[in-house]
């Protein structure tokens, strides 16, 4: 995820040099070029994956470009935190014999989008939606060495082990796993502005997707947060 941390740095740069003259003739207004959000997110994880992480929680920035008030398009990173459910560590401290073995997953997404918004003075509502490259990664606190042996489950597959003939593969040392895919996003919003020039506190919640390997990823995060 270096690069594209590299890359969204760079995105958010060129937006910033490109849309700041003509931010400052519109002097911040409505009709200003430029729009940014910065928010929080608890997510909603959905099947597959609902299967093995619990509610997570993490924060979403973006920067764009504004055609006019209805129409804009937007560069945002997404991270969220996702925790396994009990169901899924079990193996794990049953073949490591040790309750004390933890892990957890994280999303990473570098999107670009579409929006558009329906504005009124104090309320608006809008409906977003896009593509780019989620990351997800799941991580061990200690590895599972070689030998282990036991019967493959699904929970196994979360983590990045491999099954032969229904049981996990011995010459695997693992603690964690990753997989990067195009996805998916969609979703609605709502604001309500709480100062000048413009400023909007807005609640979204946005369905994603990516065909992550082994389990693909299905989550919706709910982001509350202030735009600009």
């Amino acid at each position: 995820m270096r690069r594209c941390a590299t890359v969204l740095v760079q995105l958010l740069f060129v937006t910033l040099v490109w849309v700041g003259p003509l931010h400052a003739q519109d002097e911040y207004g409505e009709d200003s070029k430029l729009n940014t959000n910065l928010a929080i997110a608890a997510s909603v994880p959905l099947n597959p994956i609902a299967r093995f992480t619990n509610f997570g929680w993490g924060t979403t920035v973006g920067a764009g470009y504004n055609f006019n008030r209805q129409n804009s398009l937007i560069g945002e990173f997404l991270w969220n935190r996702l925790n396994p459910t009990p169901e899924v560590m079990a193996p794990i401290r049953l073949a490591l014999n040790s309750p004390n073995v933890n892990g957890h997953a994280n999303l990473y997404a570098l999107t670009g989008n579409y929006r558009l918004e329906l504005r009124g003075h104090k309320l608006g509502t809008y409906f977003i939606g896009g593509g780019g490259i989620y990351h997800r990664n799941a991580s061990l606190s200690q590895e599972v060495p070689n030998g282990t042996a036991t019967t493959c489950t699904s929970a196994w597959g979360w983590w990045g082990f491999s099954c032969s003939s229904g049981v996990v593969t011995k010459d695997v040392t693992i603690a964690s796993s990753a997989s990067t895919a195009f996805g998916v996003n969609g979703g609605i919003g709502f604001t309500v502005k709480v100062g000048d020039p413009r400023y909007r506190l807005y609640v979204e919640a946005r369905y994603h997707y990516a065909p992550t390997m082994r389990i693909s990823t299905q989550i919706i995060p709910v982001t509350m947060g202030i735009r600009f």
